[in-house]
């Protein structure tokens, strides 16, 4: 027997072993997760954008000092609605570079997740934010580092239309009971 071949043995006897636990004693598959209303929560934010940054100069250090820049959103929706990618075009004043925003939903916790991949540190994905919507404003928190110090990341999206959408990026030193914006991006659909 190759080593394929038992690789493909091994993985055919995990399927069973799953389907056969996935039925219940009446023989029928076992139910999906019942939806919660926020399968769809980004399909808004399909297509084509311009976005117009606004970023702090320095994160946690007390600066005041904005840099405006400008980019380009494209996104897609993946996993069947269920999740969606975006490739980023960010002009920074120090050069431009793209990134990607990974997002899925977990039907059980009923919350999404979100990833960035930065082209210029194509080694690692940032830790993922998690949360959602509510009353049109989505939250999404998590566990960073920066320079070494223990963060917390608040992605907020808000002001959100057919043609338009705010999203706004926070930091907090002190676990959340404070936070700084440091970084804003004003969407305008271009398709």
């Amino acid at each position: 027997m190759t080593q394929d071949q038992t690789r493909r043995s091994v993985l055919a006897a995990s399927v069973l072993a799953g389907a056969a636990t996935a039925l219940p004693a009446t023989g029928q598959p076992a139910l999906a997760p019942r939806p919660t209303g926020h399968e769809q929560d980004f399909a808004w934010l399909a297509g084509r954008w311009k976005v117009r940054h606004r970023r702090l100069k320095g994160r946690l250090v007390g600066s005041t000092e904005w840099e405006p820049f400008e980019g380009t959103s494209t996104c897609w929706l993946t996993l069947g609605g269920l999740g969606t990618c975006d490739d980023n075009v960010i002009e920074l004043p120090a050069g431009t570079y793209r990134a990607m925003g990974i997002r899925a939903f977990d039907a059980k916790t009923g919350k999404w997740a979100i990833w960035w991949l930065d082209e210029r540190y194509a080694d690692r994905i940032e830790p993922p934010v998690f949360g959602g919507f509510a009353n049109g404003v989505g939250t999404f928190e998590g566990d960073d580092t920066l320079n070494g110090k223990a963060i917390k990341v608040r992605f907020q999206w808000s002001r959100i239309t057919k043609t338009s959408a705010r999203w706004e990026q926070a930091f907090s030193s002190d676990g959340g009971k404070t936070w700084e914006t440091n970084w804003e991006m004003d969407f305008t659909r271009l398709a």
